[in-house]
């Protein structure tokens, strides 16, 4: 792997464990405390700040082994996390602290179509990412169905109130960012040595 691939990729693994752990350590206190200002601020900021790095170092661990299709996958991808980080950020980092006749003047208005077209997308190109990795192998695949799970939830759960099924979503979705970034790591010095899969 060329050095400036391998830096860039073992950057974002450990923003894939930043990003995991900015889910995680609130999902958990959350689980007891409920939403809190604090917590709501680490969330909006693990997910803008530490998201797409960590998707691009995943998609460059098996680039060669994706195909075409792992290309469209990751492309739909970066550019749904893009939009769901940053209706995220909005709402964990701005909206969180305003008025509640504030929010929902914003909740009522065009930003609204905006920020539900970007979780469509966010969502579509999960669940494409998802099958991805699922098909090529080159990443643990349970922690690939645990990304694509549990990222879907957490934008499907977004608007709704905090539970422990969203805490524990929270949870596991850390977990499977974990697994992903320590494979990417591990590997990154050393280039994937499988057959690309057949285009489709």
């Amino acid at each position: 792997m060329d050095r400036k691939l391998e830096w860039l990729t073992r950057f974002g693994a450990v923003c894939g464990v930043l990003f995991g752990l900015s889910l995680g350590v609130p999902g958990t206190i959350e689980a007891f405390t409920g939403e809190t200002a604090a917590t709501s601020f680490i969330v909006g900021l693990g997910v803008a700040g530490f998201g797409i790095p960590a998707l691009i170092a995943f998609h460059l661990r098996q680039a060669d082994a994706s195909g075409r299709f792992g290309v469209v996958a990751a492309a739909v991808n970066i550019i749904g996390l893009g939009l769901f980080a940053g209706a995220s950020f909005t709402y964990n980092v701005v909206l969180f602290f305003v008025e509640p006749d504030v929010f929902d003047a914003v909740a009522d208005g065009p930003s609204m179509w905006a920020i539900l077209g970007g979780g469509a997308t966010f969502i579509i190109g999960t669940l494409l990412f998802g099958v991805s990795m699922a098909r090529t192998g080159v990443l643990p695949r349970p922690a690939a169905v645990g990304y694509t799970i549990t990222l879907v939830l957490l934008a499907l759960l977004g608007r709704l109130p905090d539970t422990l099924f969203s805490s524990a979503n929270h949870v596991a979705a850390c977990v499977s960012l974990i697994f992903l970034s320590r494979s990417v790591w591990r590997a990154s010095s050393n280039p994937v040595n499988r057959s690309p899969v057949p285009a489709v």
